[in-house]
């Protein structure tokens, strides 16, 4: 289960001087699959909770960008079921499940971002594990659907800033069912729209001159899930 609520933002550190991860989330925008562009930050690390209930507990950030400061903050609550297949919980085992975990449940509206206090939950639990493959489970994304978040990825991390996005990130690789070859693969196919060397890729003007779209649909996105939130309330 995640917990989230609104309010001051948590930070995450990058590598300590003494060498410990603290994990890469800071700085990338996650998208989801219905559009939504999230920076994610994680307080590492995971504490076994206090309230006697059998989980951990990892504290977070998830900002909606271009929103007007929208955000919820999350803990994130790790069940000693989906403990057992991490081999540890460090963020380079788990930093990739709980980024997806936040952005599946941003796609099921169960996130709410507001600028008010408020915490609700959300569940973050076997449901994200197929026990069968052993694999994490997320998405099973088209190459229309992995083609579309590259596009929404690679537009909006350049308008807060990136020239070189990363198109074979292993995170948006476990979210989307796919291989970072594969996301490749995807990328080198928009050619028009995208220059990809090597792992990274930079915006053509063909994608920034689609940016009333991509915003247009963030939009969209958004009023559908506030829509689910507002009926919740009566």
């Amino acid at each position: 289960m995640i917990l989230a609520r609104t309010g001051a933002r948590i930070t995450t550190e990058m590598a300590s001087e003494t060498g410990e991860e603290q994990g890469r989330a800071a700085n990338q925008i996650y998208v989801t699959a219905a559009g939504l562009p999230l920076s994610i930050e994680l307080n590492w690390p995971f504490h076994r909770s206090t309230s006697g209930a059998d989980f951990y507990v990892l504290h977070g950030d998830v900002r909606l960008e271009t929103s007007g400061g929208l955000h919820a903050l999350v803990a994130v609550q790790l069940t000693l079921t989906v403990r057992e297949v991490l081999p540890s919980l460090e963020p380079a085992d788990a930093e990739a499940p709980v980024i997806n975990a936040l952005r599946k449940e941003t796609d099921r509206k169960q996130l709410e971002f507001l600028k008010s206090p408020k915490r609700l939950p959300v569940s973050f639990n076997s449901r994200v594990y197929d026990f069968r493959r052993n694999a994490w489970a997320f998405l099973r994304a088209s190459d229309d659907e992995i083609a579309a978040l590259l596009r929404r990825k690679v537009y909006w991390q350049t308008k807060l800033g990136r020239k070189e996005v990363i198109v074979t990130d292993p995170i948006d690789a476990q979210y989307l069912g796919a291989t970072a070859e594969h996301l490749l693969q995807v990328a080198n196919g928009l050619s028009e729209e995208i220059s990809v060397k090597g792992e990274t890729a930079t915006a053509l003007p063909a994608l920034m001159n689609e940016g009333e779209r991509i915003e247009a649909e963030m939009r969209a996105a958004l009023a559908d899930l506030e829509k689910k939130h507002s009926f919740e309330r009566g």
